[in-house]
């Protein structure tokens, strides 16, 4: 996906997060955000819209000092939905003007305003769907859109630290976990080292033996849809449904799930 179907999908997220929360009980628990209400969820999103829009208006070259924002937020939990919109809107026009390519200091890989874009797209959509799924609804994502996603949740991952501490746990002796997508193209290989782990390019996929696909043998594979991996990879399904299929080295995989979602 290129930036402008970010910018596109990033005020689609929105608006199906909004019309999700409108009519609800936004006293209800959100399971999969364990202590939160759906009022403590659309908070914490339109609260991301504001800051990551405050980032992109200044442009900043260097790690904030401060998080300070003026949220503005409603008096009344019921105008939560509202709030959320329009913070969606204030962002889509931020967005408008600031060009893509901009350099911008990030915390992950790509130093660019388009990273916040991309960032904000995915924290709104796997809330949409934590806001779904505490209302029982199946959450569902187009399969480009969660391509992309796994994509740059790997991607960053292992510059995350800071505020995952438990990534920095990701260590192993020269270890592999893959994910492949059972429904088309995507498939993302893992290298956990002594010193960290980072996804590995394709063409560096030339060591070792080469499984029935003739790609590099993993240490442990995980395959299911994209969706599904998207979602399991931000900790929101569970890897021992009948979604995926889990291969390998199980002690491997226990080590990944239990360190790596944020």
């Amino acid at each position: 996906m290129n930036p402008a179907q970010h910018t596109a999908a990033v005020a689609a997220e929105a608006a199906g997060f909004v019309a999700t929360v409108k009519a609800a009980d936004l006293s209800a628990p959100v399971p999969t955000c364990p202590g939160w209400t759906l009022a403590d969820l659309t908070r914490h999103v339109g609260s991301v819209h504001r800051w990551f829009t405050e980032l992109l208006r200044r442009r900043i070259q260097h790690p904030p000092t401060s998080r300070d924002v003026d949220l503005r937020l409603p008096q009344e939990r019921d105008g939560l939905p509202d709030w959320l919109a329009a913070s969606a809107a204030e962002a889509a026009e931020v967005i408008a003007a600031t060009d893509p390519d901009a350099p911008m200091w990030a915390w992950g890989v790509d130093q660019h305003a388009r990273f916040w874009v991309r960032r904000m797209l995915f924290e709104t959509l796997v809330h949409r769907a934590d806001a779904e799924l505490a209302l029982g609804i199946t959450p569902h994502i187009d399969r480009p859109l969660a391509v992309d996603g796994i994509d740059e949740f790997l991607t960053n991952l292992p510059f995350a630290s800071p505020f995952a501490p438990l990534t920095a746990q990701l260590r192993a002796p020269d270890r592999t976990i893959r994910f492949s997508c059972t429904d088309g193209d995507g498939d993302w290989l893992v290298g956990l080292r002594p010193d960290g782990f980072a996804l590995i390019a394709q063409d560096a996929e030339d060591a070792g033996d080469a499984d029935d696909s003739g790609r590099r043998a993993a240490d442990a594979t995980v395959r299911g849809t994209a969706e599904d991996l998207l979602l399991l990879l931000y900790g929101r399904l569970d890897r021992r449904g009948d979604a995926f299929d889990l291969r390998g080295d199980q002690d491997l995989l226990t080590l990944w799930f239990t360190h790596s979602a944020f």
